[in-house]
């Protein structure tokens, strides 16, 4: 798989310090670890303006969010778009108080378990999600 497949987009001015190609490989790591090829992979960090402007007109909802998922995978190949408002995380890192740049890791790896299927609509779902989440933040040592 080429590097180039994923992508990152920073489209706001409050973007926390991250390493993309820890991100990159991260990335690569989990979808791996599920036995699928990582296709193109687009990251836009956004502020909550874009996020709920792309949450009303492509979901026609009417609320901010941390992350949008665009899935365009396949059976074997795991591909797609992850929006992320900095602007939520932080607010959320501050809810929780956990760091801004922790959250927004588990943030990233909650896109990436989307594209591989894992879904966070009922309770249990959104158990199975954390508790995944938590596993890859503790293998990353984050």
């Amino acid at each position: 798989m080429k590097a180039e497949a994923i992508e990152f987009f920073v489209k706001c001015d409050n973007m926390p310090e991250l390493d993309f190609s820890f991100v990159r490989s991260a990335i690569i790591e989990i979808i791996e670890y599920h036995n699928k090829k990582c296709g193109e992979i687009s990251l836009v960090f956004c502020d909550d303006k874009y996020i709920l402007e792309i949450n009303r007109n492509y979901l026609k909802h009417d609320y901010y969010t941390d992350i949008i998922t665009f899935d365009y995978s396949s059976v074997r190949v795991i591909s797609g778009d992850l929006i992320i408002s900095v602007d939520t995380v932080i607010s959320n890192s501050l809810l929780f108080e956990v760091d801004s740049k922790l959250e927004l890791h588990r943030v990233i790896f909650h896109g990436v378990l989307h594209l591989l299927g894992f879904d966070d609509k009922s309770e249990e779902e959104e158990r199975k999600m954390r508790s995944l989440e938590d596993y890859w933040l503790e293998h990353f040592s984050l």
